[in-house]
Order: C-alpha cells, then sequence, then structure tokens
C-alpha cells in the first residue's frame, strides 16, 4: 500500500493494522502489538516511525 495518508491515518485510529499493511505479519508487527498492549500511545509512535521513513 502506497499512499502515505491513509497509513499515517491508520497509524493513529488501528496502529497494528498501518504496521501490517506496511510490513507484513513478522517482527514489527509484534512489537507493535505489544507497545499497544503496555499503552496506546507508545504503539502510534511507533506505527508512525515506520510508515514515514
Amino acid at each position: 500500500m502506497d499512499n502515505k495518508l491513509v497509513l499515517i491515518i491508520l497509524s493513529v485510529l488501528l496502529p497494528p493494522v498501518a504496521v501490517f499493511l506496511k510490513s507484513g505479519a513478522g517482527k514489527d508487527l509484534a512489537i507493535n502489538i505489544v507497545l499497544c498492549l503496555l499503552m496506546w500511545l507508545p504503539g502510534v509512535a511507533h506505527a508512525l516511525w515506520l510508515n514515514v521513513k
């Protein structure tokens, strides 16, 4: 998925979905799920970082 605006919006609303669309199922997705379970904001920051870089 190449539409960065959609990925950024998904990164804020549903961070694991945005990471999955960008990186697929792997270590990045696992890290993001753990961060979202701990607190929502670190998961959002991680998703935004992955999708913007």
